[in-house]
């Protein structure tokens, strides 16, 4: 297909605005994490400070995510965005003055992290309930890929933006530059179409929604089995390839730099998969995705059996593709067959869900290294992985190709109510909503 005909979906102005500000935004997340580690480290608490900080970022995103969910439907995915990036804003400015502080104290660095993180887990639902909104429902396929490309491109320019301006400037620059770009988010949500508010005779309560959400996260075999497949793969081949790759980095490829380019491939990879899902959609979507998480098996493979730096960077390129392939039509599929209404909750359950195990995948590697050995452990996912993606191709649900022009499925229930901030298209065309899983929903 053309390239003018793959990036089509950027002529759409409502895509065109949001994916602009998304990607600065994104940016200023990616400077941000790499500025305000050196910022903590530069006060003098080493590692152990460094750990309180990083921790409160995570908890409350994990333990917020179901909440964030049950908000998106309610309140409409524009106006929870909004919130987020309010809130996010606000923080990092927060961060900033309380840096300036030759030594800040701790308890309030880790207080406004936390507060960033909570907000993060009211953006990450409604986001993949606003894109179906203003995309074309034939076009969701490219809007997926050139935002899993994004978040890649940005994971990788984003450190090495920060390291120049934090070398050159310093850290709370940076952090002001992160508060910018939510700014600058917030402006663009606020140009996207809003819905006028419809009155609605009884509303369900909270933990009411949260379980009409799980009813439907679960009736659906496929979601709730990619999930827990994507959540085991955190546990025992993400989160030790995390912890133990830079250990065999130490020992025989050269150390940190070395895997550093390891990881920076991964992104280069996964850029790569976004490029070549562009215009194209397969007829079994779940099938070719779940068959692209096979990559996932492979650095861990070569790491385990002794591979050389080439052999390892080669099959992180590799995991990096196959996790875009995977993430971009797992969004799809997800996007057009969740009803609207319940989506964002959906969303958050999967999230959820995919994140849940992760932290214990982290925690558990060195120690269980120290009786299996550092290969046994990375060994074993790599295993797993390939175990685990026969096990879910058995399924009939994810070999048949889904019905991607309907939400169709096992329960659809009636709206209750048009939700505040949605786009309610009035032309002919009917729009859907999207799962925002930034696949694989990987840790760190």
């Amino acid at each position: 297909m053309p390239p003018d005909r793959r990036l089509a979906v950027l002529r759409e102005r409502d895509f065109r605005r949001f994916f602009l500000g998304y990607t600065t935004s994104l940016l200023g997340s990616a400077m941000a994490s790499i500025a305000l580690t050196f910022a903590v480290l530069e006060t003098g608490g080493g590692g152990t400070r460094l750990g309180w900080v990083m921790a409160a970022r995570i908890l409350p995103l994990v333990l917020m995510l179901l909440v964030g969910g049950v908000v998106g439907d309610r309140l409409g995915s524009r106006q929870a965005m909004l919130a987020a990036d309010a809130v996010r804003c606000l923080t990092q400015l927060g961060l900033v003055a309380v840096l300036l502080d030759d030594e800040p104290h701790l308890w309030t660095l880790v207080g406004l992290v936390a507060l960033s993180g909570a907000a993060e887990a009211l953006f990450t639902p409604a986001l993949g309930a606003l894109v179906p909104h203003i995309v074309r429902p034939d076009a969701l396929s490219d809007a997926n890929s050139l935002l899993e490309m994004t978040r890649s491109a940005a994971s990788i320019a984003g450190p090495v933006l920060a390291g120049l301006l934090t070398a050159v400037v310093d850290a709370s620059t940076v952090l002001a530059l992160d508060a910018a770009s939510y700014a600058v988010s917030m402006v663009v949500l606020l140009l996207l179409p809003r819905a006028t508010r419809s009155t609605v005779a009884a509303t369900a309560s909270f933990f009411g929604e949260l379980i009409e959400g799980w009813a439907e996260f679960r009736s659906r075999t496929w979601l709730w089995v990619t999930t827990v497949h994507i959540c085991l793969f955190n546990l025992f081949v993400w989160g030790p390839l995390l912890v133990l790759g830079p250990v065999i980095a130490e020992r025989r490829l050269g150390g940190a730099t070395s895997w550093g380019l390891v990881m920076a491939l991964y992104g280069v990879g996964a850029v790569a998969g976004g490029l070549v899902m562009l215009g194209r959609l397969p007829r079994r979507p779940l099938l070719v995705a779940t068959v692209a998480t096979l990559g996932w098996s492979l650095p861990s493979a070569a790491l385990a059996t002794g591979r050389s730096l080439p052999w390892v960077c080669g099959t992180t390129l590799v995991a990096g593709a196959g996790s875009a392939v995977c993430g971009t039509l797992y969004a799809t599929a997800t996007q057009r067959q969740v009803p609207p209404g319940m989506l964002a909750r959906a969303n958050a359950y999967a999230s959820f869900g995919a994140f849940a195990l992760g932290p214990i995948g982290l925690a558990a590697a060195g120690p269980i290294s120290t009786l299996l050995g550092v290969p046994g452990v990375l060994g074993f996912g790599a295993v797993w992985q390939v175990a685990a993606v026969t096990a879910v191709l058995s399924l009939p649900s994810i070999r048949a190709g889904l019905p991607l022009s309907s939400h169709e499925g096992p329960r659809k229930p009636p709206p209750r109510r048009r939700h505040e901030g949605e786009h309610q298209p009035s032309t002919p065309r009917t729009r859907t909503h999207d799962d925002p899983r930034n696949p694989p929903q990987q840790l760190g």
